[in-house]
């Protein structure tokens, strides 16, 4: 998998994506990000590649300066966004080849935030996000084994990931577990899909992005 072509791809989806969105579809809340509309989410994507190109990254990605890049953009209309965003092409894929493949991540994963909001599914069965996957999951079980727990197994339809005979198995599509572990699914869900064993000890592990969503999230 090429990193630097597979954000070069999303960008490009996400583009498609928004670019004809009416006047309602851009102010839609994002149920992925409740805290944002569209508008909001697609700003705070470009302004993080801005801030990365600019060398003004914290470690943690804070709250305060995500927000920033959406308050730094606010009232702007998609056209200029995404005008925005394809003058960052080319820096922002010199950038990953100089340094690292981070900013694949971050597109990959709003992309899907936005395609929740936008009732539009698409790019589901790629490589970066199968690439997310079995990184998060990773993180997952980094925590769980942090916590003295038995890594637990995730089986989708492809996806598999944990020992065969782990005590606890979670079980549901490829898509809800690369959703799962990026803390984009509930804890309900988590409970439900689990086939085996006892979930409850693991529910915060899967918080590795933020704390999962009190509500379920159906996309």
């Amino acid at each position: 998998m090429d990193p630097v072509a597979e954000w070069a791809a999303a960008q490009a989806r996400v583009i498609d994506l928004v670019e004809s969105l009416d006047a309602a579809a851009v102010e839609r809340r994002v149920p992925a990000t409740p805290d944002w509309t569209v508008r909001d989410l697609l700003s705070h994507m470009i302004g993080l590649d801005a801030d990365i190109l600019a060398g003004n990254e914290p470690d943690d990605h804070n709250p305060t300066w995500t927000q920033r890049q959406v308050d730094d953009r606010a009232g702007h209309d998609v056209a200029t966004l995404v005008a925005e965003w394809r003058a960052m092409t080319e820096p922002l894929q010199q950038w990953m080849r100089d340094n690292n493949p981070r900013p694949m991540g971050d597109v990959v994963i709003h992309e899907q935030d936005l395609r929740g909001a936008l009732e539009a599914p698409g790019a589901r069965d790629g490589d970066a996000l199968r690439s997310l996957f079995e990184r998060m999951a990773g993180a997952c079980e980094d925590r769980a084994v942090a916590r003295e727990l038995e890594p637990l197994r995730l089986q989708g339809e492809n996806y598999d990931f944990g020992p065969p005979q782990a005590d606890v198995v979670v079980r549901a599509s490829d898509f809800d577990l690369a959703r799962l572990v990026l803390s984009r699914r509930s804890a309900a869900q988590l409970r439900a899909w689990t086939t085996q064993g006892d979930v409850e000890p693991y529910v915060e592990c899967f918080g590795g992005l933020g704390p999962l969503p009190a509500d379920d999230l159906v996309e």
